[in-house]
């Protein structure tokens, strides 16, 4: 086997995983109580200690993040048309069209790979009444451009946080922003219940909203007073959360030195570039490293390069491809049109996610990193060639 090859799967993440036995300590204070869902006791601080966290004011806790992003445009009256990013996760454009409103795809920044505010007044109609962002990768979205935009016409602003859980601005939380943020705590998280999410807020009147929403609209044993669902968070995956919080800050570090890894090894290969870092984020998320490759300058595409990793049992992610834009359901949408998204459409086809988590080591990062270098005709084949 060649020496740059993988003895397992190196995937693009792992799951950050607590002691058993810290865990089972968490459970067994569950079984004690025999309360498995319904606001109970590991809920209760689970809250408490997310809003100290990410420096929010408010958060609703929920099965998972999209059940949240479904129940925020529920929550926030949402109707029409919504002005939105292509360049995303599915369940982004998704939880639009499941509450009936017509998701609307604006381009996005070529530098920061978020929706491009500069081109959202020009996509606003009578129809629309709010804008749902991306923090891609974990940077920020333009959120001073966008709530002015949102503030003259009169629309609601939510974003999506999926990627971008204790990242702060200004030492703000990143949760602070416009009037609902969603995260996500699936598996695949830096932080993560299993499945799960939350909704973060400043307007206190949405909580008790958010919560009879997630829960069938029931107010008490004999009064259900609007159409709700079923949302909520259980106790087994609150109490993996607050396992999983108690070993976060470390795992936050060793990705906080490995990323320092892949930006020493790639920052000089022609045709590499990475997601523009913004001076105004004081607190990254540490969620994803994600580089794109210019196949003109560095020699091949993306996807050879992807291919190529597999082949070393490097199991990297071309995220987001395709585009939301191109799935079946929304290709026909006057706004999905290849000309009207021309930056979507050439950085979806250059990202590529790398692996990142606290378990990689330095020396497996390198590792990457040759294997990526050898595709470029430019670079000569390190270690005397493979």
């Amino acid at each position: 086997m060649n020496k740059l090859a993988f003895t397992n799967p190196i995937y693009v993440t792992r799951p950050l995983l607590p002691d058993l036995k810290d865990l089972m300590a968490r459970l067994q204070e569950v079984w004690d109580s025999q309360w498995l869902t319904n606001f109970g006791a590991q809920h209760k601080l689970l809250e408490q200690r997310l809003t100290k966290l990410l420096k929010v004011q408010n958060v609703s806790l929920f099965n998972n993040g999209t059940i949240a992003l479904i129940t925020a445009c529920q929550s926030l009256r949402l109707s029409g048309e919504v002005i939105t990013t292509p360049f995303t996760f599915a369940a982004t454009p998704h939880v639009l069209t499941w509450n009936g409103i017509k998701p609307i795809f604006c381009d996005i920044n070529p530098e920061t790979m978020n929706i491009d505010e500069t081109k959202i007044e020009s996509m606003i109609t009578p129809e629309t009444t709010g804008i749902l962002g991306v923090h891609v990768f974990g940077v920020p979205c333009n959120v001073k451009v966008i709530q002015d935009i949102a503030d003259r016409y009169g629309l609601k602003v939510i974003y999506d946080a999926a990627h971008a859980f204790q990242c702060e601005i200004n030492d703000i939380g990143i949760g602070n922003f416009g009037d609902i943020t969603m995260f996500s705590f699936h598996a695949t998280k830096l932080f993560h219940t299993g499945e799960g999410g939350a909704l973060t807020f400043k307007d206190h009147n949405l909580k008790q909203r958010l919560d009879l929403l997630k829960n069938f609209g029931i107010k008490n044993e004999e009064e259900v007073v609007m159409p709700g669902i079923n949302g909520k968070m259980n106790e087994i995956q609150a109490a993996l959360g607050l396992a999983v919080l108690d070993i976060l800050n470390e795992e936050h570090i060793k990705r906080e030195r490995l990323l320092e890894v892949y930006r020493e090894q790639l920052s000089d290969v022609d045709g590499i570039t990475f997601q523009k870092e913004l001076k105004s984020v004081t607190q990254s998320s540490n969620q994803y490293f994600v580089i794109r490759i210019n196949e003109n300058r560095f020699g091949t595409s993306r996807n050879t390069v992807h291919d190529r990793l597999k082949k070393y049992n490097v199991i990297a992610r071309k995220y987001f491809y395709p585009l939301c834009s191109d799935y079946t359901c929304y290709r026909h949408l006057p706004s999905s049109k290849k000309e009207n998204l021309p930056v979507a459409n050439m950085v979806v086809n250059e990202t590529l996610a790398l692996p990142l988590y606290g378990r990689l080591t330095e020396d497996d990062v390198i590792k990457i990193c040759d294997i990526i270098k050898q595709e470029s005709p430019s670079i000569p084949a390190p270690h005397g060639g493979l």
